[in-house]
């Protein structure tokens, strides 16, 4: 229950940082995103349902926000959870190569399923624009900060668990 309260905490500030002080320190005008490598994360630490959940949740709270079409940043976040969740059960979590790459292999679909969605849909065709001025520079971004971000989470949630066992040992039956 203490990762659960933690991760709701983590994603809500990893929100507000996205939404608030990184849009106005953007790099060539382009955001890191933050929920997606929280989202990941968590789905990672957690599992798939624990991802799908606060996928869900984070992804509403992004539509009702941002977005143009209520469910379609929740239903995306809940499939990224989801989907990074599944990996749970072969994750060492103290190697961070398979975490970043998935990471990575998520913002890139997620970056996808948004061009299809909010850009060629409308008749904007020019997807190797997109690819090099936008998602190219966000994986990067967002790559960076997953680099620091993941073994933070990891860590703290490391110690959560040494703490929990702590006491499970102290306490007598």
């Amino acid at each position: 229950m203490k990762k659960e309260i933690l991760s709701f905490f983590l994603l809500s500030a990893s929100f507000l940082l996205q939404s608030t002080l990184l849009s106005r320190f953007t790099l060539g005008g382009i955001v890191p995103n933050l929920v997606i490598i929280m989202v990941a994360t968590i789905g990672f630490l957690l599992g798939n349902r624990a991802g799908m959940w606060f996928g869900f949740a984070f992804g509403l709270i992004t539509d009702i926000f941002f977005g143009n079409i209520i469910g379609f940043y929740a239903c995306l976040y809940m499939i990224m959870g989801y989907l990074n969740g599944a990996f749970e059960k072969i994750l060492f979590p103290h190697d961070i190569k398979l975490p970043l790459l998935l990471i990575v292999a998520t913002d890139f679909v997620y970056s996808n399923i948004c061009y299809i969605f909010l850009f060629l849909l409308k008749g904007r065709f020019d997807y190797l624009y997109y690819l090099r001025g936008i998602i190219f520079p966000e994986l990067i971004y967002t790559t960076v900060l997953a680099c620091i971000i993941y073994p933070f989470v990891h860590f703290i949630f490391e110690k959560i668990d040494e703490y929990d066992a702590r006491q499970k040992k102290e306490t007598p039956v």
